[in-house]
C-alpha cells in the first residue's frame, strides 16, 4: 500500500529527524561492508563534459515490459517500486500507479539517504535496523549489484524491483510509467486511460522534448561546473517554460482535456521548483506562480489526492536537497517552512474547468469492451537512454517541436 504521509506531522517529522541523526557514517560503512557496495558516485564529478554542462548518465536497467518472449511480465506482488520524496522522476510512478488502483499490485517504498552524508545513496534510515522490510536491504544499490556484479554507477530512483529475486529488473523513468499503464492495465480497479493509445507517438513526443528543457533543467543548472553551462541551462528552462504557458493558456492539462503521462511529469518538477529549487540556483527570473496559466494548472493537479499525496510533504523535498549539497538556510526548512498552509495557498479556484469540454471529468476512460491486447504496444526507446554520452548531452538537441502547441483532440 502507499505510504500514507498524511498522517505525518511536524512531531512525526521530528522524530524522524532524530532517528535519522543516529544512522552515522560509521554505521553505513558497516552496512555497506557487510554487503558488499560501493560509496555512490557524483553527479559534478562524474557525469560532466569538457565545457562544465551537466549530462546525466543513462539508465541502466531499461528492460523492457511486454507480451513477447524475453520481456518482462506484469505480474500482482512481484514488484516494488522504489522512490524518494525529494526525487521527481521517482514520484510519476507511484503517481500512476495510484491513478490506476495498482496500489495492492505494485507496492512502493520510499527511500532515504544513508548515514549522515548519504555516502552510499538511497537507504532505509527510518526503517527498523536501517533495512528495507521486505527484502532486507540496507541500500538500493544491493538490487543493482544482485541485478549486475559489474555495476559501477549511482543507484538511482526509481527503481521497480523483482522482490522475489533481490532484484532491480527496471529503473527507466522515462518509460517506467508507460509500462504499468499499459502492461499492468488488466489489474487496474480503475477504468482511467493515461496513455492512450492513438496518440503515443505525440505523448512520447511531448515527454522526450520535457525532459532535458524541464524536467532535468534544475539539475543542469544545480550540478553545472561551469558559467556558461549553467547560462545556457538558465535561457533554456525559462524560454520552455514561456511555452508551455503559451500551450496552457488554451487547454485545461497539457494534452487538453484529460489528464495524461505527461501532466504527472510536468506537476512534479514544477511543484518542486515552486517550493525548493528556485530557492537554490541563484538569481531567477520569474517564480513558477508569476506564470498565471502553469500556476493555476499546477494547482488543479495539487487538488488532486494522488498527486498531493506524493508531493505534500514538502519538508522531505528540502532535507533531500540538503543530502546532496543544494539545501536551503536549515532556519528556512525547520522553522519557517512548517508554519505555510500550503493547502491554502495552493488552492485551487476551479477556473481552469472552462477550457474543457467535459469540465467534471479529468480523465480518459476505456471504453467499455475493450481487451488487454487491444490495448497493448511496443513502447519507444527514449533517446535519453542513449550509451552516447554526445547523444545525451541537452546541448545536443535540436528538435523541430513546437511545445506551445497541442496538436491532439483526445475526444476523437
Amino acid at each position: 500500500m502507499a505510504e500514507d504521509i498524511f498522517a505525518c506531522g511536524i512531531a512525526g517529522h521530528r522524530k524522524k529527524i532524530a532517528q535519522d541523526n543516529a544512522y552515522t557514517d560509521e554505521l553505513a560503512q558497516k552496512f555497506a561492508g557487510e554487503v558488499g557496495v560501493p560509496p555512490r558516485p557524483f553527479e559534478t564529478k562524474d557525469e560532466q563534459n569538457e565545457r562544465g554542462v551537466f549530462v546525466r548518465q543513462a539508465n541502466y536497467f531499461t528492460q523492457k515490459f511486454g507480451t513477447k518472449e524475453g520481456e518482462l511480465k506484469a505480474e500482482s506482488g512481484r514488484y516494488r517500486i522504489y522512490w524518494a520524496h525529494g526525487c521527481h522522476w521517482s514520484n510519476r510512478p507511484v503517481i500512476v500507479r495510484d491513478i490506476l488502483g495498482l496500489e495492492d499490485v505494485i507496492s512502493d517504498i520510499a527511500t532515504t539517504h544513508s548515514g549522515e552524508t548519504n555516502v552510499y545513496g538511497h537507504g532505509f534510515a527510518d526503517k527498523p535496523d536501517y533495512k528495507d522490510p521486505v527484502t532486507g536491504a540496507y541500500f538500493l544499490s544491493e538490487f543493482y549489484k544482485n541485478a549486475d556484479p559489474n555495476f559501477h554507477g549511482r543507484a538511482t530512483t526509481p527503481t521497480l524491483v523483482d522482490v522475489r529475486e533481490k532484484k532491480a529488473v527496471n529503473s527507466d523513468y522515462h518509460r517506467l510509467s508507460n509500462y504499468i499503464e499499459v502492461f499492468f492495465y488488466p489489474f487496474q480497479k480503475t477504468d482511467i486511460d493515461l496513455y492512450p493509445k492513438k496518440y503515443r507517438r505525440e505523448i512520447d513526443e511531448f515527454n522526450d522534448w520535457l525532459f532535458p528543457h524541464i524536467n532535468n533543467g534544475h539539475y543542469r543548472m544545480a550540478f553545472a561546473q561551469s558559467l556558461t553551462g549553467y547560462k545556457e541551462d538558465y535561457e533554456d528552462f525559462y524560454a520552455s517554460l514561456d511555452l508551455i504557458e503559451k500551450r496552457l493558456e488554451k487547454n485545461r492539462f497539457l494534452f487538453g482535456d484529460y489528464i495524461t503521462d505527461a501532466d504527472v511529469r510536468a506537476y512534479v518538477t514544477f511543484v518542486r521548483w515552486e517550493t525548493a529549487y528556485y530557492h537554490n540556483l541563484g538569481p531567477q527570473k520569474k517564480r513558477l506562480s508569476e506564470y498565471e496559466n502553469i500556476w493555476g494548472y499546477v494547482k488543479e493537479l495539487y487538488a488532486i489526492p494522488a498527486f498531493r499525496r506524493y508531493t505534500v510533504t514538502l519538508f522531505h523535498l528540502h532535507k533531500d536537497d540538503q543530502a546532496i549539497g543544494l539545501g536551503l538556510s536549515t532556519n528556512y526548512a525547520r522553522i519557517i517552512e512548517p508554519q505555510i498552509n500550503y493547502d491554502e495557498e495552493w488552492k485551487s479556484d476551479g477556473s481552469r474547468a472552462k477550457l474543457s469540454r467535459t469540465p467534471d471529468e479529468l480523465y480518459l476512460r476505456h471504453p467499455k469492451g475493450e481487451k488487454p491486447e487491444d490495448y497493448y504496444s511496443d513502447i519507444s526507446v527514449s533517446r535519453w537512454n542513449s550509451p552516447n554520452k554526445e547523444d545525451r548531452d541537452p546541448t545536443n538537441y535540436y528538435p523541430e517541436y513546437d511545445a506551445s502547441v497541442n496538436t491532439v483532440d483526445l475526444t476523437k
